[in-house]
């Protein structure tokens, strides 16, 4: 098999790459099917997490993830989605859906789940290196996101340091405060990480390696303290009985801090909306991938994001951007 289309909400479909995911192919065919929405699975080689991600993506013209953003770039698909290699679907992305005319380079963008509301938090991955006005066109395409897919309205901005002062953080961190304090946004200054854990802004702004290192961290700790929890509540009858009486409330809490709930990070930056699902995505979790990708296609983030950018006067040509290889 090379391609299928599953049919769901009429439109051009979303490319989903069946390779990647460790559920397996079966598994995410079947979250397009729970989706909802016409999909395009694109099946083939899969380019594996050990492999150089730019050279993968040049030499395999037969690989799953390889099609699917061909198509994307072609018109054939409105949006690509997969649950394979990261590096690799960066590398993808940026050879055949290409960036934004301007954006130096794409991050990639992950709603944290929190309590109370989502944050979200870029870069998570996609670049390791990075300079002030590379902040700056993150903090501007962070936000136009919040607005289109979540419906903040006038969201909240902040800058990842290590102080709340300005002065704090690198050089790079400081110069980047100071252009989007003299920016458009509803610059919030300088967050640490624990207003990050406690949603202070809707949206949090840093470079690929701390993003990856503080999203990791976040997702580590929750599994550490619901196991406690839940070690906790069947350590004896008496707490057996508590945990039955909180039983709902815990399962309520529980879904919606599970990462499946979001569907996955999306690549903003791109001329297509591209999401990257969490390689243990269950099939309801790639079904949300794609419908994030579909609501993305809908409610125009790209052009959203373009005006947003060419409005705040921070869209520049730069050189073809760089990618970690996070999976």
């Amino acid at each position: 098999m090379t391609t299928t289309t599953i049919r769901g909400s009429a439109g051009t479909p979303v490319a989903l790459d069946l390779q990647g995911a460790d559920a397996g192919p079966d598994a995410v065919a079947e979250g397009a099917r729970l989706s909802g929405v016409e999909v395009s699975l694109f099946d083939g080689v899969e380019i594996r997490n050990d492999e150089d991600p730019a050279f993968a993506v040049r030499s395999k013209g037969d690989a799953s993830i390889v099609k699917a953003a061909k198509a994307v770039g072609t018109g054939e698909a409105s949006a690509l989605v997969s649950a394979g290699s990261t590096g690799a679907l960066l590398a993808a992305s940026l050879f055949h859906v290409k960036r934004i005319r301007g954006v130096h380079r794409p991050a990639i963008a992950v709603l944290v789940p929190l309590p109370g509301k989502p944050v979200l938090l870029l870069d998570a991955g996609a670049n390791v290196d990075v300079r002030p006005e590379h902040l700056v066109q993150f903090a501007y395409m962070g936000a136009a996101f919040m607005e289109a897919v979540q419906g903040v309205k006038a969201p909240k901005v902040g800058l990842l340091s290590v102080g709340e002062e300005a002065k704090k953080g690198t050089e790079d961190v400081v110069t980047a405060h100071a252009q989007l304090a003299a920016g458009t946004l509803d610059f919030a200054g300088n967050v640490e990480g624990n207003d990050l854990a406690a949603a202070t802004v809707d949206v949090v702004v840093t470079d690929g390696f701390t993003g990856n290192v503080a999203l990791k961290l976040m997702e580590g700790t929750a599994r550490t303290v619901a196991g406690a929890v839940r070690d906790a509540i069947r350590s004896g009858p008496v707490s057996t009985i508590g945990g039955l009486l909180i039983r709902g409330k815990l399962g309520r809490l529980r879904a919606q801090l599970d990462p499946n709930a979001t569907g996955g990070a999306i690549l903003l930056g791109a001329r297509r909306p591209v999401i990257v699902a969490h390689g243990k995505s269950t099939p309801e979790g790639i079904a949300n991938a794609v419908r994030m990708a579909r609501r993305a296609v809908d409610e125009e983030v790209v052009e959203r994001t373009e005006k947003a950018l060419g409005d705040a006067g921070v869209l520049r040509s730069a050189p073809a951007a760089s990618f970690a290889t996070k999976s």
